[in-house]
This record gives C-alpha cells, sequence and structure tokens, in this order.
C-alpha cells in the first residue's frame, strides 16, 4: 500500500466506511513506524459493497478531487415494503401487495433518470449544523435535509421479478440510491427499500482493480 496515493478497496459488507478507513491507517502506520494520514473520498453504507478510494499521506489534501467524480452502481430494490432507513438496517414495514407491471416499472425509471431533484435519507452522513444526520435520526431528534439537485445519467433495468428490482445507475455526485429506491417506491405506489447495493466505478477507477482488506493482511 502507498503510504503518499491512493488505495482501492473493495469494502465488504457491515463494516463501516470509517472502520475501513481506521483499518488501513493503522496497518501503514506500523508499516512506515510512524503516523499516516489515511482518509475517504466518499462513504459507503454498512449495508453495501464495492469500490472505495482512499487518499493516504501527502495525497490526502486532493480528496476533494475524487469526491466530486460520477459514480456507478448495481443496487436491488425490493417494492412492497420501506425501511426506515432505506435499507436492510431500518424497520421494514409491509406498505403493499400490488404487484406493477413491467412497463410501469421501466416508466418510472425514465422518470428519475436526468437532472432531478432528491432528498438525501436522514440516516446519512450529511452534517446538518456541524452533525452527523444519522446521530441526529438515531437520537430521535427531527432531521430536515433540504431537497438537492443531482443528475441520474443513465437507470438501467437489469432484472424485475417481483418483489425485487435490480438496477445500474450512473451517477453524479451526491446522488444517494437509496433516495432513488425511496422516489420509485412512490411513484409506483408500492413503497420500496434498497436491499443490496455495490459501487462499481467511481470515475476510471473501477471495483475489478480493487483489493479485499484481507489481501493487504487487514482482518474484518
Amino acid at each position: 500500500m502507498d503510504e503518499n496515493g491512493i488505495i482501492l478497496i473493495d469494502k465488504p459488507a457491515g463494516m463501516t466506511s470509517f472502520g475501513v478507513v481506521a483499518r488501513v491507517r493503522r496497518v501503514l502506520t506500523q508499516q512506515a513506524g510512524k503516523k499516516v494520514k489515511v482518509g475517504h473520498t466518499g462513504t459507503l453504507d454498512p449495508f453495501a459493497t464495492g469500490l472505495m478510494i482512499l487518499v493516504t499521506g501527502k495525497e490526502c489534501k486532493n480528496a476533494g478531487h475524487y469526491t466530486k467524480l460520477d459514480k456507478v452502481y448495481e443496487a436491488t430494490f425490493r417494492l412492497g415494503e420501506t425501511s426506515t432507513t432505506g435499507d436492510p438496517e431500518g424497520e421494514v414495514v409491509a406498505v403493499s401487495d400490488r404487484q406493477p407491471s413491467l412497463e410501469e416499472i421501466k416508466a418510472a425509471l425514465t422518470k428519475l433518470t436526468g437532472e432531478i431533484e432528491q432528498r438525501p435519507p436522514i440516516f446519512s452522513a450529511i452534517k446538518i449544523n456541524g452533525r452527523r444526520a444519522y446521530t441526529l435520526a438515531r437520537n430521535g431528534e427531527e432531521v430536515e435535509i433540504p431537497l438537492r439537485n443531482v443528475t441520474v445519467y443513465s437507470l438501467e433495468l437489469l432484472e424485475y421479478a417481483y418483489p425485487e428490482v435490480k438496477v445500474r445507475t450512473h451517477v453524479s455526485s451526491g446522488t444517494y440510491i437509496r433516495s432513488l429506491c425511496v422516489d420509485l417506491g412512490e411513484a409506483l405506489g408500492t413503497g420500496a427499500y434498497c436491499t443490496h447495493l455495490r459501487r462499481i466505478s467511481i470515475s476510471k477507477w473501477s471495483v475489478y482493480d480493487a483489493k479485499y482488506l484481507q489481501e493487504y493482511g487487514i482482518e474484518n
């Protein structure tokens, strides 16, 4: 691992992005015999997997450049139910047993493509008055996150077998796939939450060029 550059990690499910950073920082610091600065360039939800670009040492000053890059994800949305967090970690509630047609799915995905307004999830790492939104939400405090403009360059249907909708999407920085899922559920009148999420690429960097933590001798 480079102590002054970037490291491509394929994040496992069940680990926070900050957990990945802490493990890599510990190993690099041990190897260098001095404290090595390590940062991420965009978090992934704990349930999600896929590409993380970590910046180390002198490259940390360029973290903002990587954060602003477009991203590609593959995701599975489950119709008929909602989750308080938009993912499997929240409280799941059944909403509807209506089964939308394939044509309805395609039409709804088309409407969610292009420049859209999106409200990020309250369970997110966005800071509100210096505090993480998810911290406020977990404490039962009221969280109001304003709408933001994002671009969904493509939203491709990979497979539809009710209740699961599998998609591949290319989005601008700042786009929340969980919010896309919630918006799809609302458009269909069925409710939905994201059960699987994998980041495939960040600009020119691909998850297929990344390594698992174990390949660096780091335990999950």
